[in-house]
């Protein structure tokens, strides 16, 4: 996995790393029971402090993505097919949706392009990954699409 950083960002180091992660994840780059680098070694190949890799990688643990032991190191604990989200997700997800979407509306973005950039962005992961969350979903989109 290569990660990618914009070290100028106004988007903290931690939360770009927390990020490019469950782009992997959900790309099917990283799979279930896949390892990451150790913080300290990630921290060396990124050239950053490890205690911004490791409040990346707590975030991600306590999101329920990664599990952390001393022996093991990080464990990508789900994927897309784990199975459902555990209980509160698609709650907390759709109030983070709901001001992206906002952000959207308010600059300007209309409808018929906010809906292709979700369609685009939503292609963009594996099909494993569409499958896991839905194949009827993802063949309406598809369909509509057309």
């Amino acid at each position: 996995m290569i990660l990618s950083l914009d070290l100028g960002s106004e988007v903290p180091i931690y939360l770009q790393i927390r990020d490019r992660i469950v782009e992997a994840i959900a790309s099917g780059e990283l799979v279930e029971g896949g390892s990451l680098p150790s913080t300290r070694q990630l921290a060396v190949d990124l050239g950053i402090n490890f205690h911004t890799v490791n409040k990346a990688y707590d975030l991600l643990r306590r999101e329920g993505l990664l599990r952390i032991n001393r022996k093991s190191g990080a464990l990508v604990q789900r994927d897309a097919s784990t199975g459902p989200p555990e209980p509160g997700f698609t709650d907390e997800w759709e109030t983070r949706l709901r001001t992206l979407l906002a952000e959207a509306v308010a600059h300007g973005v209309g409808d018929p392009a906010v809906l292709d950039s979700c369609a685009s962005v939503l292609a963009s992961f594996t099909p494993t990954a569409l499958v896991a969350h839905g194949a009827d979903h993802g063949a309406k989109q598809g369909d509509s699409a057309s």
